[in-house]
């Protein structure tokens, strides 16, 4: 029986398989109000600068008094163009995912290999050589071997890089605002750290229009790198577990983790076809007897509310745009969140504190 916010709900427990690896053919198929609530930000002025510093206590961002100068600040770099000096799109030999849904990234050149990564359709990588059938490639934080028959090189590459290019914002500050509008007298939506990539969906005077969580947005363009970029693969890397996570949390992990590379759908509730995000975490809890509505905002009121600082792999992250919440992840241990982000990016792997949670809930029983 697994007890649940002070319920317990009688039947056996399906524990699922450990996860399956890809066939021979290495494609995984993706198959046919007001501002933050006052106890995270208090009283905002008007005016408040586009930047705030923070500093991490316990696993939970807390703001600190006092603003960064403009002194402080990275000067933002000018605009990555293809061929920049780093061959096309900062890869010196570039290969481009030609898939239909994720391609392994394996340790060694053999089906047999270990898992370190995908390559999500359209993905870009550096090519590293060739060893018979199989190709060594570079992207992102990923470095293994595909199978040639899906990577496609030399102009053809070039071409197809072209058409799924992406233009992206990547933060250069401590912490940036994200706001409803692009001015200052707006409602702040969250907060984004250093080095958090945002989706550019129009750039304006003074500001970037952003993807979060498939909800418009606006940041400073003051601190913020813009470049044009393709997908980086994504890494596997093993989630790490302390002490007294149940075996239910380490399988539910492995379960929703399988996922990562599938497509963002709104209103979705398939975890291979497209979910949005609470479709998602529906989808996966229901495998463990779990039944959740379908709205981020509903299911933050069912569990018991805990401290970021407490949370153990299978608790449940909300965020909020502002003046309600909007979105739910699953957190995997190791400061990481397994969440159906949006459109582009489908169901991904993120820092807990990509953006600012305002409620961190926990559904599962130890």
């Amino acid at each position: 029986m697994i007890k649940i916010a002070g319920v317990v709900f009688a039947g056996a427990l399906l524990f699922l398989a450990a996860y399956t690896d890809q066939t021979e053919s290495e494609v995984v198929q993706a198959a046919p109000g007001a501002g933050l609530t006052s106890d995270l930000l208090g009283e905002q002025s008007s005016a408040a600068p586009e930047l705030v510093n923070t500093s991490v206590v316990a696993g939970v961002t807390e703001l600190v008094s006092g603003y960064l100068t403009q002194d402080n600040q990275v000067t933002p770099k000018q605009r990555s163009a293809v061929g920049s000096g780093q061959g096309h799109f900062g890869y010196a030999n570039l290969g481009v995912a030609d898939v239909e849904g994720n391609l392994n990234v394996r340790e060694a050149p053999g089906t047999d290999a270990d898992l370190v990564g995908k390559m999500p359709n359209n993905a870009g990588c550096d090519i590293l050589g060739t060893e018979g059938e199989w190709t060594k490639i570079r992207s992102g934080k990923v470095e293994g071997y595909v199978k040639s028959e899906f990577l496609l090189s030399g102009e053809t590459a070039l071409a197809r890089a072209e058409e799924v290019k992406q233009t992206i914002a990547t933060v250069n500050t401590t912490t940036l605002y994200v706001r409803e509008e692009p001015n200052t007298e707006c409602t702040i939506i969250t907060m984004m750290p250093d080095g958090e990539e945002l989706e550019v969906m129009e750039e304006l005077d003074g500001w970037v229009k952003i993807n979060v969580d498939d909800e418009e947005g606006y940041v400073s363009a003051d601190y913020v790198d813009i470049s044009v970029e393709l997908n980086k693969a994504m890494t596997m890397t093993e989630v790490r577990y302390g002490e007294g996570v149940s075996d239910v949390r380490v399988s539910l992990v492995q379960y929703a983790t399988q996922f990562v590379g599938n497509p963002y759908v709104w209103g979705g509730t398939s975890l291979t076809k497209g979910a949005d995000c609470s479709g998602f975490v529906l989808s996966v809890f229901a495998k463990y007897g779990i039944y959740l509505p379908h709205s981020a905002a509903a299911q933050s009121g069912y569990g018991t509310k805990i401290s970021a600082s407490e949370a153990k792999p299978g608790d449940l992250f909300f965020y909020s745009n502002g003046s309600r919440i909007n979105h739910v992840a699953i957190y995997i241990g190791n400061g990481q969140v397994v969440h159906a982000s949006t459109r582009k990016t489908g169901i991904k792997i993120s820092g807990s504190h990509y953006r600012t949670p305002v409620k961190v809930v926990r559904l599962l029983g130890d």
